[in-house]
């Protein structure tokens, strides 16, 4: 697992600095110890197959609705990204063995789940669809805390966000079109 280490700016970061690590959390390769959440991140990898990317952030919006300790539901069907709804687990310190199995517990089948006054974790098959996870959720996330201020939302129902993920199956994944 390739991962980057914790309190270095990204910027300054050149791809001898992120730590390559084994799935037992030992450190092959990399000038820098791996990030202090290596063991939410190796979790993921060991509870599910289809996992091959895992991406953990403070996005704003994400972070606040965290930090409320609220799920996300279906406010925006772009929330079918991570699998319908975003569930916020309990507050745990962070860079903890107690974190890592909250975090993937909050996950199930999903591919987000809020920390608990911490942040988000989002997974997917590989790093651009994991990372495009966290950036719907984070979108979804704005949306559902700008909508609360003005009280009550419409929320899509079960229904309709079965007929999302039904449409996600292909979306996107046509062949492309040759103009003669």
């Amino acid at each position: 697992m390739a991962i980057t280490p914790s309190a270095v700016e990204y910027d300054e970061l050149v791809p001898q600095d992120v730590a390559v690590i084994n799935l037992e959390g030992k450190v092959i390769e990399g000038n820098y110890e791996p990030s202090s959440e290596k063991d939410m991140h190796l979790e993921c990898y060991k509870r599910r197959e289809d996992i091959g990317a895992v991406v953990h952030t403070h996005s704003l919006y994400a972070t606040i609705l965290a930090c409320l300790g609220q799920n996300i539901p279906p406010v925006h069907y772009l929330i079918g990204f991570a699998g319908g709804s975003v569930k916020c687990v309990p507050y745990k310190l962070f860079g903890t063995k107690e974190l890592a199995l909250a975090a993937v517990e909050g996950l199930g089948n999903n591919n987000a789940a809020l920390l608990g006054n911490h942040g988000l974790l989002a997974v997917g098959p590989d790093l651009y669809y994991a990372f495009n996870v966290a950036e719907e959720t984070e979108f979804v996330a704005e949306i559902y805390y700008k909508a609360k201020l003005f009280g009550d939302i419409r929320l899509l129902t079960e229904e309709d966000m079965k007929k999302v993920m039904e449409k996600f199956k292909s979306y996107g994944k046509k062949a492309p079109i040759v103009s003669e």
